[in-house]
């Protein structure tokens, strides 16, 4: 325990600090590839339930193919991909040599296209249960769209959403120690390095295993309050 305790201390030798840090940046990157999840499934929604038979088709084939390759492919395409696109617009202007994505903004982009069609997926189906009646009550008083959308769509809409959303959350976090295929120092990434360093792999994955499971529960936690915000006012069955 003593021996634990100096390894994963914040003393001279110790890898607390190390540790700490990778966790802000895998917190970083899942909150970053969530948000962009959120605009980009926003949007895919819109397409998917709108009366445009081509903007469903496309958001149909995105939320099919994007749910259907594995999540380590559609990073590797975006890392390997935007390299490859960087090193030729570099060649255009002279430059030599390979020129590499940044690994952060690469595992944000990753994560956000991959999650945007779970949360597609999540905020369709939170709008097809409102109920029709609100929205054509809303129509009879001559609501505009602007604020039909206001005051009845999006208030319930993430009302219905946010258990779902608290899934995707969790999927993303999970799916950031993907990112250190990239080169990214995150959670996962550095404690493969102090383990590779020490020969001490246990304390390291137990410790990451912990930071991980620290930041599932503060998330649920989270969740779990905004949706009781969210369902201020209703009577419950």
């Amino acid at each position: 325990m003593t021996h634990y305790v100096e390894l994963m201390g914040f003393g001279p030798t110790g890898w607390g600090p190390a540790m700490l840090r990778a966790a802000g940046l895998t917190l970083t990157v899942a909150v970053l590839g969530f948000l962009l999840g959120s605009v980009i499934g926003s949007a895919v929604a819109a397409a998917k339930l709108g009366r445009s038979r081509l903007l469903h088709g496309l958001g149909d084939g995105y939320t099919t193919v994007l749910r259907g390759v594995p999540d380590l492919l559609v990073i590797y395409l975006f890392y390997f991909g935007g390299s490859a696109a960087l090193t030729a617009i570099g060649r255009m202007f002279g430059a030599d040599g390979f020129v590499g994505v940044p690994a952060l903004a690469t595992g944000a982009m990753a994560l956000g296209v991959v999650s945007g069609a779970y949360q597609a997926e999540v905020y369709r189906g939170a709008y097809l249960a409102l109920a029709r009646g609100e929205l054509e009550a809303a129509r009879a008083v001559g609501m505009s769209r602007a604020l039909m959308f206001r005051r009845i769509i999006a208030p319930q809409t993430l009302r219905y959403a946010v258990p779902g959303l608290g899934n995707v959350w969790q999927l993303v976090l999970k799916e950031s120690a993907l990112i250190s295929v990239t080169g990214l120092i995150e959670l996962l990434r550095q404690s493969q390095i102090g383990s590779g360093s020490t020969r001490e792999p246990f304390p390291f994955f137990l410790t990451a295993g912990a930071l991980y499971l620290a930041i599932t529960t503060v998330s649920t936690y989270g969740f779990d309050r905004l949706e009781a915000w969210t369902m201020r006012g209703v009577r419950r069955a």
